[in-house]
């Protein structure tokens, strides 16, 4: 459900950018978006595509992206990740992070 929302979120946030046109409706296209795309992005949109994007990670790892202080530490990690190599996809960046701190996420029911 909280997926659905997501989704939902990105979408709307990516017409409300008025850049609907260049932007991705589905995983396959929001893949590719680098970093440095990423940032060009008004903050909702950006926000939509990382929480989608970190979901569908979380989910191919078995786990779990919380709320509060872990998800804000992986926060910090795709935030320096991108930092470091802005010609990186978000995707790799958000999957290594959230690989890196696999065994203290919680699992996935």
């Amino acid at each position: 459900m909280k997926l659905l929302f997501v989704a939902a979120g990105l979408g709307a946030a990516l017409l409300a950018s008025g850049a609907a046109q260049a932007q991705p409706l589905n995983f396959d296209q929001a893949a590719y978006i680098t970093c440095k795309e990423a940032h060009a992005m008004n903050p909702e949109a950006r926000k939509a595509l990382a929480v989608y994007l970190a979901e569908h990670a979380a989910r191919y790892r078995g786990v779990m992206v919380p709320d509060g202080p872990m998800g804000a530490q992986l926060a910090h990690l795709v935030r320096g990740g991108c930092t470091l190599a802005p010609d990186a996809y978000l995707f790799t960046v958000i999957d290594r992070a959230i690989l890196a701190e696999q065994k203290s996420l919680p699992k996935r029911q």
